[in-house]
């Protein structure tokens, strides 16, 4: 297999993360309503994946033809497949070879690349302390089904999780609103008022506006603050580890 270096976004560096918490949360102008939920995406967010998904990509689109830079195609992670490829492919070339350039980033990320996922730290600490305050916990996911149990694994989380949803459930992928809207629907009795979206792309943060809902966002996967800021994130966090410590001051307080 050929080596692709794999390089950090900046954003990702000891040197542009202080320990100090970025989170200065945007009043809501809406009505607030007392929070019963919260719907986490994953990648990027609760584990450390990102670079992976982009190195896989990259050298899918190598195996067929493609010339795609890691930075380029990192910038694309938090989209699933169907939103994903038609950046990087011509429609012709979506017709010839789309499905089985997906299927092979599938099996490659699984066999090479999944074994190495780590969870950020504390990413069950800070699921046990929401479930301590009462919140419903989900999932909302641009992973394929079988991606999202093991990450469910690797985290530690599987019996804190009330409901879940990935790419396999919605027609379309982040950053239209069809898994946040599927993973709603899993949690009755809550309205978008009541519920509160975690990710780390902006593409989490339109889909979850598009679902009227508010977003967290987290600098764990790469983006910068100003860019989680102006695709519409109401606070910002470094990582799990970083909401927890500053919980009695976030959103979910």
């Amino acid at each position: 297999m050929a080596h692709v270096q794999r390089r950090r976004c900046p954003i990702q560096s000891k040197q542009s993360i202080s320990a100090r918490a970025v989170h200065a949360t945007t009043r809501d102008k809406r009505k607030k309503e007392k929070l019963k939920a919260a719907i986490f995406d994953i990648d990027g967010t609760l584990v450390d994946s990102v670079d992976l998904h982009a190195e896989a990509w990259q050298l899918t689109f190598e195996k067929f033809g493609k010339a795609v830079s890691f930075t380029d195609v990192r910038r694309q992670i938090g989209k699933g497949g169907d939103q994903l490829l038609p950046v990087f492919l011509s429609p012709i070339e979506l017709e010839e070879f789309g499905k089985e350039l997906e299927t092979y980033r599938s099996e490659l990320f699984k066999r090479e690349y999944l074994p190495r996922v780590k969870a950020f730290p504390n990413v069950r600490e800070l699921f046990e302390r929401l479930r301590q305050d009462d919140k419903r916990l989900a999932l909302a996911s641009s992973a394929k089904e079988a991606e999202l149990e093991r990450y469910k694994t690797i985290a530690h989380i599987n019996d804190l999780i009330e409901a879940e949803t990935s790419s396999d459930a919605a027609e379309k992928s982040k950053p239209h609103p069809d898994i946040f809207e599927a993973a709603l629907s899993k949690l009755h009795d809550v309205s978008p008022d009541q519920v509160i979206a975690v990710g780390d792309t902006p593409y989490d943060a339109i889909a979850a506006a598009r679902a009227n809902l508010r977003t967290i966002g987290m600098l764990s996967g790469g983006w910068s603050e100003a860019e989680l800021r102006k695709a519409g994130c109401v606070a910002i966090y470094q990582h799990p580890a970083d909401l927890l410590a500053h919980y009695e001051d976030s959103p979910f307080a």
